[in-house]
């Protein structure tokens, strides 16, 4: 029980310092009379642009519906093993509706904070979700063995992997959005550190994966093609390849943002808008729309290892 509430805590440490500005004591010239002149050149705006409320309210609005569709087929067939993602869809478009108030106040400090905690940070809620559903479905489909590691331990290490990386980026957010240049480099490093860690654990995390496919297609036969004569809401190669886009949406996002940062808050691709909807928003939003189409319940029940009886391919072996 004390080793739980050590872990609150420090969650709870690290949220606090990503929400709380650093002061140096220095004397700081004010932000200009009008951040709208030349946000480019403001030092005080940290995107250097002014963002555009027609692309954040589409943003949130997927968003949000994702997470509302999401909400509504948890509670209707089941699944709440992917509450992750549901909650994560929620926190990720309250980011979207700072952005709203980034455009009228681009020089906010505290809506800066806000904003780049809840866009930065709510992907690891998908990351984490997309982790149980892969032992989930190595389950369904009986063939365990052929995950790297057994279920139980792969979920639990990659889960605290992305719990750990959390806590690395929400410490380094915290230093790295303030007017402090010392401060700002020093977050930026640790910012930099949790991403590549994050990218590196999905990557191989990722891995992992395809080669559980590759196994299950040449030594499982009998398992890949037990459901072809079944509707494609109870085919478990559905649900493969939903959790194959997710990943592949994930990855993009995560190397976006990881060269991003390496070329600093100032680069190119962090003071581009265009880049941040191409390259973190849309494969984020696939990511996580997929599963609108293909509801992991549809194919897996809670509280059974199959939706099904087997099908007459696997009776007639």
């Amino acid at each position: 029980m004390a080793r739980r509430y050590r872990f609150v805590e420090s969650i709870l440490v690290a949220i606090l310092a990503l929400m709380t500005p650093i002061v140096d004591g220095q004397t700081v010239i004010g932000p200009p009379a009008n951040p709208f002149l030349d946000p480019k050149d403001d030092p005080y705006n940290p995107l250097r642009y002014i963002t555009s409320n027609t692309l954040t309210a589409i943003a949130f609005a997927l968003v949000m519906l994702i997470a509302l569709v999401q909400t509504y087929y948890t509670f209707r067939y089941g699944a709440k093993w992917m509450l992750a993602m549901v909650i994560g869809g929620y926190t990720y478009s309250v980011g979207f509706g700072c952005r709203f108030g980034l455009h009228y106040h681009p020089d906010s400090e505290g809506i800066t904070i806000v904003e780049y905690m809840f866009i930065v940070l709510s992907p690891c809620a998908f990351i984490a979700a997309d982790y149980v559903l892969f032992g989930r479905l190595a389950k369904h489909i009986s063939c365990s063995t052929h995950v790297s590691l057994p279920v139980q331990k792969l979920t639990f290490v990659f889960v605290s992997s992305d719990v750990t990386t959390f806590l690395i980026q929400a410490a380094g957010g915290g230093l790295s959005v303030t007017h402090n240049q010392a401060q700002r480099q020093r977050g930026s490093h640790i910012f930099l550190a949790g991403l590549v860690l994050q990218l590196v654990s999905f990557t191989l995390f990722s891995g992992i994966y395809v080669r559980f496919l590759y196994r299950v297609y040449t030594l499982e036969r009998g398992v890949w093609e037990r459901d072809k004569a079944e509707p494609w809401y109870r085919d478990w190669r559905t649900l493969a390849v939903t959790l194959t886009i997710s990943c592949i949406g994930i990855l993009i996002r995560s190397g976006y943002r990881v060269a991003e940062l390496s070329q600093g808050f100032q680069g190119y691709l962090a003071t581009t808008e265009a880049f941040f909807y191409t390259l973190d928003t849309l494969p984020l939003v696939i990511a996580t729309s997929v599963y609108v189409l293909f509801w992991p319940a549809w194919f897996i029940k809670d509280g059974t290892r199959t939706v099904h009886v087997e099908p007459k391919l696997s009776d007639s072996l």
